[in-house]
């Protein structure tokens, strides 16, 4: 065994001639230990509330989203489409429009987002599978249906078994003049409500999902789209998978110009390949409009994109936290210097032997600095422990359990390796910076023989 090493083993069990010593040894062993155990305790909670949040997200969201660059609508070409549908790796295609309306059921209403949806968008999101009351259905024998939030389903005092009263869709007509009775602005839908889902809040209070072909007759938009969601293969590159979709529309930028001067019924218009929008039998006016409103721009968003600033968010508090804790573990581990300062000055007559003996100042320095760096080790490693073992106690017997309701029964908490090794390393190399500037100070000084 390495000289120094056996030394510094031999201080660090033995019982020293002055009683503090052992104390403050063991409370710098302590400190160590609680200050390693609550930093992962900390980041396996921010761990474990991002896994939760980003699997709420992860059920309404899809992975990749094209929305209009400005505006509220656009108008994607057949051809666009199918080349989307059949791309590698993806393997559902949901068409969505979206827009504010007034629900009122009896004697209530309230301000929320109809969402149409087609086929694809139940298998994509699962949201079936968190459906409370009900089922998710949005047409059955050619009758179109609403599934709500629970949240809105709450505010509506929505009952499923009350036929008696449908749920009443408003949407202002487009392009409606002034009128005299104000319900003349509206075009109405009567539908059941098949379902209520819940999510979390910013979903439950929100959406009410419909029928694709419904949402279009309530809005008077038959072509135009707010939104494409993509659901992509396990396991698929989502970078490649968004970069490719980028490249099929603006392959299809000229179709997609004409697909809008087409909807907007300004003139009848022919498809004309290579030619340019003047070219087309449009007045300057409707060209213009046609330039302008119908310049094809996309942002296409993968599922992090579209929460950017709510993950980074959840990411900086976490790494915010892990500075600060790490701070007070500085502080803490002032304990060791202290420590360690009280054991060089007992030890005195010892050092002064192994001098005499032919011990340099570097063997010295190493039984120390080994000395310090093992009360740093033993505090860690305890911390460690304890932190894994209270995280498990906590995933396993649900020590802090959240109120009924929530949608999850307990406090969440997800260790990762990463975080075990950066914990390791911070608490180390703080540990070592502690060590070292008190042991070099103590060579460079009188206590030792020349």
């Amino acid at each position: 065994m390495n000289l120094s090493l056996f030394i510094a083993k031999r201080y660090l069990i033995s019982k020293k001639s002055h009683n503090a010593i052992n104390i403050i040894t063991l409370i710098s062993i302590a400190g160590v230990c609680i200050g390693t155990m609550a930093i992962v305790i900390v980041l396996s909670a921010f761990n474990g509330i991002s896994a939760l949040v980003f699997g709420l997200y992860n059920t309404f969201d899809p992975d990749i989203k094209i929305t209009p660059k400005e505006g509220k609508t656009f108008i994607i070409d057949s051809p666009a489409a199918e080349k989307i549908k059949k791309m590698d790796g993806v393997v559902y295609y949901t068409e969505v429009l979206q827009e504010n309306a007034l629900l009122k059921y009896d004697d209530k209403q309230v301000i929320a987002t109809i969402k149409g949806v087609s086929g694809d968008f139940v298998k994509m999101t699962r949201l079936d599978t968190v459906t409370r009351e009900g089922e998710f259905m949005l047409q059955r024998d050619s009758i179109d249906y609403a599934v709500l939030g629970y949240g809105l389903a709450r505010r509506l005092n929505i009952s499923l078994i009350d036929f008696m009263h449908p749920l009443e869709i408003y949407v202002p007509k487009r392009d409606s003049r002034a009128v005299i009775n104000p319900e003349d602005a509206f075009l109405v839908r009567s539908v059941e409500v098949s379902g209520i889902f819940s999510l979390n809040d910013d979903f439950d209070y929100r959406y009410a999902i419909l029928p694709l072909s419904l949402a279009r007759t309530l809005l008077n938009r038959n072509d135009e789209l707010s939104a494409i969601e993509v659901g992509l293969k396990p396991g698929t590159d989502v970078i490649k998978a968004k970069k490719e979709i980028q490249e099929i529309l603006n392959t299809h930028l000229p179709e997609l110009r004409l697909s809008y001067a087409r909807n907007l019924r300004l003139s009848p218009v022919v498809q004309r390949g290579g030619e340019s929008l003047d070219s087309l039998p449009l007045t300057t006016e409707q060209n213009a409009k046609v330039a302008t409103e119908g310049q094809p721009g996309w942002v296409v968003k993968t599922r992090y994109e579209q929460n950017e600033i709510l993950f980074k968010t959840i990411n900086s508090e976490k790494w915010w936290t892990f500075l600060i804790l790490a701070f007070i573990l500085v502080i803490a581990i002032f304990n060791v210097i202290g420590s360690l300062t009280m054991l060089i000055i007992e030890k005195k007559k010892d050092i002064q032997t192994l001098m005499f003996l032919g011990a340099d100042k570097s063997l010295i320095q190493k039984i120390f600095m080994r000395e310090g760096l093992m009360i740093t080790l033993t505090g860690v490693f305890s911390g460690l422990s304890l932190g894994l073992i209270l995280c498990w106690l906590q995933t396993t017997f649900k020590l802090v359990p959240f109120s009924e309701g929530f949608i999850v029964d307990s406090y969440p908490v997800k260790v990762i390796p990463m975080d075990l090794a950066l914990v390791f390393g911070t608490v180390l190399f703080i540990g070592f910076c502690a060590v070292w500037y008190p042991v070099r100070i103590f060579t460079r000084s009188n206590h030792l023989p020349g």
